[in-house]
């Protein structure tokens, strides 16, 4: 009897041993089946480069895919040729790849970014101050622990940022209140709900097997925590969850809708406002590098393309001559 656990089983398993988040888990298990669906349910076992190519080229050219989907499309089936099936391609991948549009980020005037945020209400509000104030990307303030805040220096710690890197950033002072009140009352909640027999917290891994019963404590929960209990999908464990980033995008655009934007604006857009309003202020763009988390300046230096006075601070000339004087 063959007691082998099927494929998509021991890529779940090797991903939980490998500690990756829930959310790569999903996505890795999604490519993959549409990797196999895509060649007529053949066990990937049987196939090689050539048919990831194949694959990958497929995305680019019929379906139009943005290169960061292709480029995840790409780890997941490395990670399953790789680390599941331990047969990893030789070869290198040679597909046709998507191209990626050169846009520019869209930002936000302070009165716009303001209005905005004035159109929110409770926890979201919040966050979106918090989006605008430190620069965090939306789930990055979703995450965000009690203590990652430090209201004695002003700072926000964020955890496993992008490239699993921690990094400081600011905390409004402007916040100080108005986070303490919401604090206190999330405080009420997860005291009722140990009462209730729940108020355990998802830790990662390395931290839950440091701190073996931290997923109680006060300082370890979420502080923009889900309204709603529900099941670990790994664990079955019932817990409370940290809010939803499409909750939060759904918010924004519902504020947007009050106010005369016209611009696509989603949580990131906040980030961006935060990154070139700073640069308007004539703040330093390795600072800037530094709290944003970009490991290459060269990520932030797009940010210097948006600012009124354009990408190398040029003036442009019929501005100069304008202010001219004029001859008698």
């Amino acid at each position: 009897m063959n007691t082998r656990p099927k494929l998509l089983d021991q890529v779940r398993d090797k991903i939980r041993v490998k500690h990756y988040s829930i959310r790569t888990e999903a996505a890795y298990i999604a490519w993959i089946k549409r990797y196999i669906y895509f060649h007529q349910k053949k066990h990937p076992q049987g196939l090689n480069h050539r048919d990831v190519e194949s694959f990958l080229t497929h995305l680019a050219v019929e379906l139009n895919v943005a290169p960061s989907t292709q480029n995840q499309a790409l780890s997941a089936l490395l990670f399953l040729y790789d680390k599941v099936l331990e047969q990893p391609l030789e070869e290198y991948v040679d597909a046709v790849r998507a191209k990626k549009p050169e846009r520019r980020p869209t930002v936000l005037t302070p009165d716009e970014a303001f209005g905005i945020i004035e159109g929110m209400s409770g926890a979201f509000k919040l966050i979106a101050q918090i989006l605008y104030g430190g620069g965090l990307r939306g789930i990055e303030a979703l995450r965000l622990r009690v203590l990652d805040l430090d209201f004695h220096r002003n700072e926000i710690l964020v955890r496993d940022g992008k490239g699993a890197k921690d990094r400081l950033t600011m905390l409004p002072e402007e916040l100080n209140e108005p986070l303490h009140t919401h604090l206190s009352r999330v405080k009420l909640q997860h005291e009722n709900d140990l009462l209730s027999g729940i108020g355990s917290v998802y830790l990662p891994h390395a931290l839950s097997k440091k701190y073996p019963n931290a997923d109680k404590e006060w300082k370890w929960q979420y502080v923009f925590p889900s309204r709603t209990i529900s099941v670990d999908p790994r664990s079955t464990t019932r817990r409370r969850h940290h809010l939803h980033l499409s909750s939060l995008n759904r918010n924004i655009s519902a504020a947007v809708k009050l106010t005369k934007v016209t611009k696509h604006i989603t949580s990131h857009t906040f980030r961006h406002s935060f990154a070139t309003h700073l640069l308007e202020a004539g703040y330093d763009i390795r600072t800037i590098q530094e709290l944003l988390g970009h490991k290459d300046v060269t990520t932030t230096m797009i940010y210097t393309h948006v600012l009124n006075k354009g990408g190398l601070a040029v003036r442009s000339p019929l501005d100069i001559h304008a202010q001219k004087p004029k001859s008698q």
